[in-house]
């Protein structure tokens, strides 16, 4: 397994990360979140070998993943990492983009590999066009599937689906993480994105003020949300009595303490997101309708 010990790391004299301790297993999915610059995307580079260390340790299984400082060449056979920025090679092909590192020695065997691989970040279609004419979200998933093509133990994803648009995103994520879990492969994807999460990741961290405040199933810290922080990652919420209280926790009844004054509504697909005027400050309810501004509604919470 990944066995990550009091990991601190500075870029100068601040650290950006700090006594940061964590395991996976294989075949495990870890998500990490955090707002922008809590690290996210250091901790990862940190975990591949990027940079070089503080204080702490990182191994994977008996191997000590160590920085440039050891290694003039970053990176392990097992390890790959997936950036924001994709190192693809942009006048060759899709598949030969995928195929670009596994041995020719075995041409019938390298054609499937990369086939198969196509189908799972779908871009069989897109075969045998150039990288360069692809756009930013092609790009991305030929990325990933270039990093998968070596099959290995553990991959490192940041923000993997964010150049991808909804149209494909939905079908695109179920079908690399269901891969990752069919081949034993380990996986941490730094994220923004509660979709990247819910449904697909064993446990979850959540970095802040260079630490990790919360590190639990995404179910636990979904029902359970310790702060408002992990509870603004899952969706619209309020603190009503110092309780966290989501929109959809929040209904409307006869009558009750929780006297609101309506602002506006905001429709949001199978219900309206209603902001509301609560004494002083704004609340926010889901309602199956929207309500008109300036009307009193009485709220109860569900929780």
């Amino acid at each position: 397994m990944l066995q990550v010990k009091n990991l601190t790391f500075s870029y100068n004299k601040t650290p950006v990360l700090k006594d940061v301790s964590f395991a996976v297993k294989p075949g495990e999915h870890l998500s990490i979140i955090g707002e922008s610059g809590s690290g996210k995307s250091t901790l990862l580079k940190v975990l591949y070998g990027e940079y070089d260390t503080l204080k702490g340790s990182v191994f994977w299984k008996n191997e000590a993943i160590l920085g440039p400082e050891h290694n003039l060449v970053i990176g392990y056979d097992f390890m790959k990492y997936v950036a924001q920025e994709f190192d693809l090679m942009p006048f060759i092909s899709v598949e030969e983009n995928i195929g670009k590192f596994l041995s020719r020695f075995y041409p019938e065997e390298k054609q499937k590999r990369v086939a198969e691989l196509m189908k799972v970040v779908e871009l069989t279609n897109v075969a045998k066009t150039k990288v360069k004419l692809l756009s930013g979200g092609q790009k991305q998933r030929v990325a990933l599937a270039r990093a998968l093509a070596k099959e290995p133990e553990i991959i490192l994803l940041d923000e993997p689906f964010s150049h991808i648009d909804n149209f494909k995103k939905q079908s695109l994520r179920r079908s690399v993480f269901k891969y990752l879990k069919k081949n034993n492969i380990a996986c941490i994807v730094a994220t923004h994105d509660k979709e990247d999460v819910l449904g697909f990741a064993d446990k979850m961290i959540v970095l802040n003020n260079h630490k990790i405040a919360v590190h639990d199933t995404p179910e636990n810290l979904y029902k359970n949300p310790k702060t408002a922080l992990t509870a603004s990652f899952f969706g619209e919420f309020n603190v009503i009595n110092n309780a966290i209280v989501y929109a959809h926790q929040l209904q409307v009844v006869d009558k009750s303490n929780l006297k609101a004054t309506v602002i506006k509504s905001y429709f949001k697909g199978n219900y309206y997101l209603v902001e509301a005027g609560l004494e002083d400050k704004t609340v926010l309810f889901e309602s199956p309708k929207p309500l008109p501004i300036d009307s009193n509604v009485y709220l109860k919470t569900s929780k």
